[in-house]
């Protein structure tokens, strides 16, 4: 897949680039709802012989119209690039989104991203608006158009009678409903992080944890301790981990801090990037009296992950 980062305005030329169908939306998660819009397109590009693309923005447009600059996501850029590509599509545009896109008239976005770049045939979810305020939607379209375009609206996805969306799933997380969440994404949802030194405490209470630093913007699921699968070295191990503040030890609160203790595994892991794969949620963090009551507890949690895992 050709990636292809643009901002507004583009040096890219019609004449230069294919003929080409093109799936648009901010697409943050790749959801079920999101797969439905970029195969729509790779089918119909199968049939008429044409190119795939998906145009994709960077940042979320929330942090230029409302100044956020702590916007997480379900998939860092880096990851829905990776998933998108495992789709199967040819080319990957990522408009950077910033105050002069997001001031740009809807049938200038048409005429410089739509028409520029070669698109004759546009998918996209039937609330998908763009241009100015978001003028442009999938109703008004055909009128704001100043050459011949085909557009294939896709309807909305439901799940238990409820719309399939990037909200919805932070809904679920902030739960720590991660096994509707998976349902939602058609896949678990997942991290990756460097192993770091932690303050070593786990291994002198008989679990040793990994102790993560994530260098990506993860939108998380809610605190507490989970049921994991860890991913090392394309092997996958059962483990348990805490995302939270670890409030028997410290009264501040500060960032989350992600630890694994992975069952049956005993090397060294520091420098290391793994793969975190959130199954169930288990309980929530809390803060106990002392040591023994800590370690009662993580015995217990051990047992009921194992449990898990073994009737899954």
């Amino acid at each position: 897949m050709e990636i292809i980062p643009l901002s507004f305005p583009h040096e890219l030329t019609k004449e230069n680039l294919p003929s080409t169908v093109a799936a648009i939306g901010f697409f943050d998660g790749i959801h079920k709802g999101h797969q439905k819009v970029i195969n729509q397109a790779l089918n119909i590009a199968q049939n008429s012989h044409k190119e795939t693309a998906v145009i994709t923005f960077d940042p979320h447009p929330s942090v230029v119209l409302k100044g956020k600059e702590d916007v997480q996501y379900l998939t860092p850029l880096e990851e829905k690039t990776a998933l998108i590509e495992s789709l199967g599509v040819d080319r990957l545009y990522i408009i950077r989104f910033d105050r002069k896109l997001s001031q740009l008239a809807p049938e200038d976005f048409l005429t410089h991203f739509i028409t520029g770049l070669n698109v004759d045939h546009l998918v996209a979810g039937f609330d998908y608006t763009f241009g100015f305020k978001g003028a442009g939607n999938m109703s008004n379209i055909q009128e704001l158009l100043s050459a011949p375009l085909e557009i294939t609206v896709i309807d909305k996805l439901n799940y238990n009678d409820q719309k399939i969306s990037s909200s919805r799933i932070r809904e679920a997380l902030h739960e720590g409903n991660v096994e509707e969440a998976e349902t939602l994404l058609g896949r678990p949802l997942q991290l990756t992080g460097e192993v770091i030194h932690g303050d070593k405490r786990g291994r002198t209470i008989g679990f040793p944890t990994a102790n993560l630093m994530l260098d990506k913007p993860y939108f998380l699921p809610k605190i507490g301790v989970y049921a994991v699968e860890t991913v090392i070295d394309d092997n996958t191990y059962f483990g348990m981990a805490n995302l939270g503040y670890k409030p028997t030890f410290s009264e501040q609160r500060m960032d989350p801090k992600i630890e694994v203790h992975i069952f049956d595994f005993d090397e060294n892991l520091y420098g290391q990037n793994i793969k975190i794969i959130w199954k169930k949620f288990i309980r929530e963090e809390v803060k106990f009296a002392g040591i023994d009551q800590l370690i009662h507890q993580l015995k217990q949690d051990e047992q009921n992950i194992r449990q898990y895992f073994h009737e899954k």
